[in-house]
């Protein structure tokens, strides 16, 4: 008998009829003797409705009082689903985040999980009941509701699951499966059998959709094996681990990653002395923007020009204090750039093999396509690129890395 840990996201559970659903793929694990936690999302479009709502009332609403709000939508969901799961003869309960005890900081909206009390799940469990819990939301020490951010149903699911030393954590969502890059860019991508957390943790922190980075992190640290599963269909999905296989079929590259959501700030002319990196970045950090790659170039009067991305949100924030600072430090201007893209290829394989950011490049060059910056690591390589031509970047990599899937016959 294995302990599960099953997550639905906001499209499993958009209707009542798919709640239906989602309650007789529980029963059946439930009925070969497997023990289940359920975390849910709320229904998809939701939490957008009600954010909506508050900003009918306030244009940046109280954080506090947003989590208050938002963290409703959970709370549909779970007591509808135990209520599916009651009308097939499955004993069930349904818990909020403040009622399981899901203890975070007290950063609203954007709550970080601490600890998690798993006495009562382990009693319902033990009685043999299904226990849904409410994702996304928790308590502070001072009995606040909180919220864990986008995609923060995902890191219940996780945290629950190493919490209780589950065997193992299923992401029940609208794929099937973590694929080589996204199927709408390229129709020849193939579903990924399994792949290493750090690949995941790199996939998603790169552009990749389909989990969220807190979970992918918090999975890898405890070591949680993960399953990304399509809600409706049956299949293996892909399964998440430790594993590294040493084996001669080891792939060089895994996947393909890529973010529309880049900006590209410079600024140019600045006087090129120490400490000068601090004084450009420390005013944007101040202001709570996440820089992402940078290039540093030294022109031969002693100047430089420093260049670096942030996300397409924070552009126009980043850009005025950019345009302060260079007035602040002599600097000859700063400039901006929205119409950028960023491509990544992933792969532990890159560690024993030699060349694969040139062969990268080469596939570039090949399609004439520019590359702006450069950013590497141990298992990936990410360049970024004028923004039109980031289809045709992703497609030229895809079949130079051999990852396109075989033509079916007929085709």
């Amino acid at each position: 008998m294995a302990l599960i840990v099953q997550k639905f996201g906001g499209t499993s559970v958009g209707t009542v009829e798919r709640i239906e659903q989602v309650a007789e793929k529980v029963k059946k694990f439930r009925e070969a003797g497997d023990d289940i936690v359920v975390v849910v999302s709320a229904m998809s479009g939701e939490t957008n409705r009600l954010i909506g709502l508050a900003k009918q009332i306030m244009d940046q609403p109280i954080p506090r009082e947003l989590d208050v709000m938002v963290s409703t939508g959970e709370q549909v969901t779970i007591a509808l689903l135990s209520m599916a799961l009651m009308k097939r003869g499955v004993p069930a309960v349904s818990y909020t985040g403040n009622q399981v005890r899901i203890l975070t900081d007290s950063s609203h909206t954007k709550a970080r999980i601490l600890s998690i009390d798993d006495a009562n799940i382990r009693a319902d469990l033990k009685a043999g009941r299904v226990v849904v819990v409410a994702g996304f939301q928790g308590v502070d020490e001072q009995g606040n509701i909180t919220t864990l951010g986008r995609g923060g149903s995902d890191t219940t699911g996780v945290a629950l699951a190493a919490a209780l030393k589950a065997d193992e954590c299923q992401i029940y969502t609208d794929v099937d499966g973590v694929y080589t890059t996204d199927p709408r860019v390229v129709p020849q991508a193939r579903r990924l059998d399994k792949i290493t957390f750090e690949e995941m943790l790199e996939m998603a922190s790169l552009g990749s959709k389909v989990l969220q980075i807190r979970s992918v992190e918090f999975a890898g640290k405890y070591n949680v094996p993960l399953r990304v599963l399509h809600s409706f269909q049956e299949g293996p999905g892909t399964l998440i681990t430790l594993d590294e296989e040493e084996s001669m079929e080891q792939p060089i590259i895994s996947g393909i990653a890529f973010n529309r959501d880049e900006a590209k700030l410079t600024i140019r002319g600045v006087p090129d002395t120490p400490g000068v990196a601090f004084k450009i970045l420390g005013p944007i950090s101040a202001a709570n923007v996440e820089v992402d790659m940078i290039v540093q170039n030294v022109a031969h009067d002693n100047t430089t020009d420093f260049t670096f991305t942030v996300h397409r949100n924070d552009y126009q924030a980043a850009l005025e204090i950019l345009k302060q600072t260079a007035t602040t430090i002599g600097a000859r201007e700063a400039t901006g750039d929205t119409n950028i893209a960023k491509v990544s290829i992933v792969g532990v394989g890159m560690r024993s093999h030699a060349g694969v950011a040139s062969r990268m490049f080469e596939a570039l060059a090949k399609e004439t396509i520019n590359i702006q910056m450069i950013s590497t690591s141990e298992i990936k390589v990410s360049v970024v690129i004028e923004e039109k031509y980031l289809e045709l970047a992703v497609r030229a990599l895809h079949t130079a890395f051999e990852l396109d899937a075989p033509a079916r016959q007929g085709e």
